[in-house]
């Protein structure tokens, strides 16, 4: 047949400037009007001819990526889109042989010419080419029509309800359909689009959200765990309208607590069915029955339909969809791309029933099946039983044996993936010894978040080979290995933060030391970051130390650079200060020197890691955490003064039990001498008391700097005594407890102003000592205002064993240097600290080796539960 080759485009990518001086992007701090945008995919339209040509763009989350997948849209250019880079876009590129490649290259769009004309037969109706969901680099493309581009966009804007005020983020590569159509959704009705590549686990993505007001963002399943990880239940996010779930099936009770999130938050959970062949979507769940029906898909989009069709050999029906949007067909050579409509209807593969309320459920997927022993097994009932034995998996197969690849620390030790197997096997009715489980560091996975089943398959193949029976082998990565050794964590996965994995404030001064040693200077919130993003930064730094040319700034100046960076390094100034109170605190009371005030200041720090580590994900794993860090300081504590009790007569049962403060005499007595212990054990408890209250919780979350300026508020009522109320011990603390953690949360110029004005009006005044009060008002200030302090080189390993070694410090040196003052108040000190880091190193291997033992008996015995498979 001929081809004429007529440029007709898709109309919203055709109609920008319709849309006048609305703001169509945001990118890099600025905005792009509509009118902007219509010119700049117009001069690119035109660098693409007037005939006819097949274009492929390795497409990105930029600009200039965006503007000539417009232009090829609106001028009627077929579009090949590409992944960025890697062997997937070469195959597609040699197999297609497209006549123009795109690119972005520093910056700017690259257009390279690979012949005049073209020497495709296009069909008049082929607008995109796109690779099929869960291909990598296959020659098996979607052929979608421009009709069906823009009717889908349109059913999307029309179902959720898209005005010209809203803005998306892009967390979704341009490259993925889901991802692609945000873009044509929101720029279809003169929404605008807020560019970026950052993840959802980056502190700064979130300031992106709040600064450029951002409604709406895309997220797959895997972004929730991510999501998790970054604390997003606690996050205020005013601007936040909705978000969308696509990309594979959320877990019915996920999707049912982050509906209930937002209904408490003020934004809507939209649930969505979709696939490559039907442009992006086919189904939605309505917000407002995701949390009574979280195992639906919904309903189907404006102008679509669903029917169920009988499957040979199966009780099941297949979800048969049509409308608008179907795709044209499918193509697997140039040949294909002549071709018109070869299909009127789209069969899903996926096996769904219909409920009484007309809501759409997905119940299986006939290729999702495997035969063994004659036996039809579903891959997805593997994975669910696999997560509710609380293990994170993802399963692949093919006719006689099932492989999954096993993300979880049940994976730790060949036994439980032995118990867990034998479970699987019976529930899923298949013999053990088709059952294979690959303990993994993180489900593989392909760009677009989704498992990659083939690598899983391969598991099986290279642990045959290895005869390493699927476990994980190699060197450990340097970041992942200090992770490992500090937090006794042996499965890490890229995605894992050090919050996730557990991290608090007793293990944070011996993970940071580490990692600026093999990162340099740390970012503020590395906490927070997952460790594959770390892993990065560690080989950036390297990178850049080995491309630094010390000579060009000029040879003085290089000089000395030189050994000012020899000489001094950065640290937290969080652990600084820990380092120089116990030192000074010891000192004082061995009366080497006086310089009281620093544990005070301490009080300021513990709040300031309060809220650093102890807030973030939901509700029951936050208590856990919380709890779990209050007997990491009860236990060694009651044990040293317990030691203390039995074998002098300076200390009461109240002291053991850390309840001096409450039950001891009035005023300061021996028996205060542990006072600090006491008060931020009681401080930590009843934090956990009250924020486990959900509606406290919630406020929390809420206002997170307006809260502990609340207890702070609350707290000086009583130390002024506006409210006289009885108060043990030393007198109101909280207040400066709240302080160190409203300045945790001040994250901008302002709020840090106004924290600094409160401290200035507070804390002076606290005591009758002014040289005190100077101490804690200049620690708090470094807190809150210097991330880190220049410490020489040779101090770093002393101050940071000083920092994880203060708590056990402060309580074995009333022990320790009575036995030394009357020689040398100096070795009294040095005594007191060394015997201090002893204990820290005891301590904390013992009870790490408990939480150990505690785990895999706990495991052990929910897998011994499970019914034995018949013998």
């Amino acid at each position: 047949m001929t081809i004429e080759p007529v440029l007709t485009g898709v109309s919203f990518a055709a109609g920008l400037a319709a849309f006048g001086d609305r703001t169509a992007v945001r990118v890099d701090g600025e905005a792009v009007s509509y009118c902007e945008l219509a010119d700049r995919v117009d001069t690119a339209a035109r660098s693409l001819g007037t005939v006819r040509r097949l274009v492929a763009l390795e497409a990105d989350n930029s600009l200039p990526s965006l503007v000539v997948y417009l232009a090829a849209l609106s001028s009627g250019h077929p579009l090949l889109i590409l992944p960025t880079g890697g062997r997937a876009a070469e195959s597609l590129v040699a197999a297609y042989d497209p006549d123009v490649l795109a690119r972005v290259e520093g910056g700017e769009a690259v257009l390279e010419e690979r012949r005049e004309g073209t020497r495709h037969a296009l069909h008049p109706e082929l607008a995109l080419l796109v690779s099929t969901s869960g291909s990598t680099g296959s020659p098996k493309l979607v052929r979608l029509s421009g009709d069906a581009v823009q009717a889908n966009a349109a059913a999307i804007a029309e179902y959720l309800q898209l005005r010209p005020e809203d803005r998306a983020a892009t967390t979704l590569p341009l490259s993925y359909c889901y991802g692609m159509s945000v873009v044509n959704s929101h720029l279809s009705v003169g929404a605008s689009v807020v560019l970026t590549d950052l993840s959802v686990v980056d502190p700064c993505f979130w300031d992106l959200v709040r600064t450029e007001h951002v409604t709406s963002f895309a997220a797959v399943p895997y972004t929730f765990e991510l999501l998790e990880r970054a604390g997003f239940a606690d996050m205020d996010l005013p601007s936040l309208r909705y978000i969308t779930q696509a990309g594979g099936r959320l877990a019915p009770e996920r999707v049912r607590a982050y509906a209930q999130l937002g209904r408490r938050r003020g934004w809507d959970l939209f649930v969505m069915y979709g696939q490559t062949e039907a442009t992006a979507r086919m189904a939605y769940l309505p917000p407002d029955v995701a949390a009574g029906h979280p195992q639906a898909v919904g309903i189907p989009i404006p102008g679509g339909q669903f029917r169920l069709a009988p499957v040979p050999g199966l009780e099941e029906r297949e979800l048969v969809y049509s409308g608008p949007n179907v795709m044209l067909g499918y193509a697997e050579t140039p040949a294909d791309l002549e071709l018109g409509r070869t299909v009127t209807e789209l069969h899903t593969g996926d096996l769904a029933r219909r409920t009484a309320d007309g809501l759409y459920e997905i119940v299986g997927r006939r290729s999702r099946f495997v035969k063994i022993v004659g036996l039809r097994v579903d891959l997805g009932q593997v994975e669910r039983i696999l997560a509710d034995l609380g293990v994170s998996a993802a399963a692949a197969g093919q006719d006689g044996r099932v492989v999954a690849a096993v993300e979880t620390a049940a994976a730790e030790s060949g036994r439980d993936l032995a118990l867990i197997a034998k479970t699987v096997a019976q529930e899923a009715g298949v013999p053990r010894s088709a059952l294979h489980l690959h303990p993994v560091a993180a489900i593989p996975r392909l760009a677009n978040g989704k498992p990659d089943y083939p690598a899983i398959l391969a598991l099986h193949d290279e642990s045959a080979e290895s005869g390493t029976g699927g476990g994980p082998s190699g060197a450990v990565d340097d970041v992942r290995g200090i992770f490992a050794d500090v937090l006794e964590q042996e499965d890490i996965s890229d995605a894992d933060t050090f919050v996730s994995l557990g991290g608090d404030s007793l293990s944070y001064v011996a993970a940071s030391v580490r990692l600026e040693r093999a990162l340099g200077d740390l970012p503020r919130d590395w906490h927070l970051l997952p460790v594959g993003e770390l892993e990065r930064a560690r080989g950036a730094a390297a990178d850049l130390r080995s491309a630094a040319d010390p000579g060009a700034a000029g040879p003085v100046r290089a000089a000395v650079q030189k050994w000012r960076n020899r000489l001094l390094a950065p640290m937290e100034t969080g652990i600084v200060l820990r380092a120089v109170a116990i030192v000074f605190i010891i000192a004082t009371h061995v009366r080497l020197f006086s310089w009281e005030g620093m544990a005070h200041v301490l009080l300021a720090v513990a709040g300031f890691n309060f809220a650093r580590f102890q807030l973030s994900g939901p509700p029951g794993a936050r208590l856990r955490r919380q709890l779990r860090t209050v007997a990491r300081v009860v236990v060694p504590s009651i044990a040293v003064i317990g030691f203390a009790f039995a074998v002098t007569d300076s200390y009461t049962w109240a002291n053991v039990f850390l309840l001096n403060t409450v039950l001891g005499p009035e005023g300061w007595t021996d028996f205060s001498r542990f006072w600090f212990v006491e008060i931020l054990v009681h401080i930590l408890l009843g934090m956990a008391a009250l924020l486990a209250i959900p509606a406290v919780g919630r406020a929390e979350r809420r206002w997170p700097l307006a809260f502990p300026l609340a207890l702070f508020g609350a707290d000086l009522l009583l130390r002024f005594r506006i409210i006289d109320l009885p108060y043990p011990g030393q007198g109101p603390v909280l207040w400066l407890f709240a302080l160190g953690w409203a300045a945790a949360a001040s994250r901008t110029l302002r709020t840090r102003a106004a924290v600094t004005a409160l401290a200035v009006l507070t804390i002076p005044g606290a005591f009758d000592d002014g040289y005190r009060n100077a101490t804690i008002l200049a620690g708090f200030l470094a807190l809150l205002w210097l991330p880190t302090l220049p410490v020489p080189r040779a101090l770093h390993a002393i101050t940071g064993l000083l920092a994880s070694a203060s708590l056990y410090a402060y309580v074995t040196h009333w022990l320790v240097y009575p036995l030394f003052d009357q020689t040398s108040k100096g070795l009294a000190v040095a005594v007191s600290l060394a015997v201090g880091i002893a204990y820290w190193a005891a301590a904390t291997r013992a009870m790490n080796a408990a939480e150990r033992w505690l785990r895999r008996r706990s495991a052990g015995r929910r897998l011994q539960h499970q019914p034995d498979v018949g013998r």
